[in-house]
């Protein structure tokens, strides 16, 4: 089951970058919730349901102009969890400034649907949230 956990966070980002929001939220549980824990975007907080979390996705590309990309750059399977490190990197929509990050995620599926999604800051942060270290 894990493998397949794995390829559903595959499938969502796929969707992801090619802007395909109606899939990307397919990946969703309708009672998912999402944690975005401070110092991992602007906007910190958490969000319930896949209406609000499609709406804090909404907002942030809303930020950038259309080529905003995520490219894995680690992805682990941890049982019922799948770690993720990704970069990201675009051209904000207002400024035309080339802007890049980094963030880490856990996310938990079960029945092939995302329940919980953490961006974290950091890589390490992440891990010691899942109670793993490097």
């Amino acid at each position: 089951m894990s493998q397949e956990n794995v390829d559903v966070i595959r499938e969502q980002f796929d969707a992801t970058n090619k802007r395909d929001t109606r899939r990307a939220m397919d990946f969703y549980d309708e009672d998912v919730v999402l944690v975005i824990h401070p110092k991992a975007f602007l906007e910190s907080g958490t969000f319930e349901g896949r209406e609000a979390v499609g709406q804090w996705f909404a907002d942030w590309f809303r930020s950038f102009e259309r080529g905003y990309h995520f490219d894995f750059e680690e992805i682990r399977d941890l049982g019922d969890v799948v770690f993720l490190v990704a970069s990201h990197h675009g051209r904000g929509r207002t400024s035309g400034v080339e802007v890049a990050g980094r963030t880490a995620y856990l996310y938990t599926v079960s029945d092939g649907k995302v329940v919980r999604a953490e961006l974290f800051a950091d890589r390490e942060d992440a891990l010691a949230a899942a109670g793993l270290s490097d």
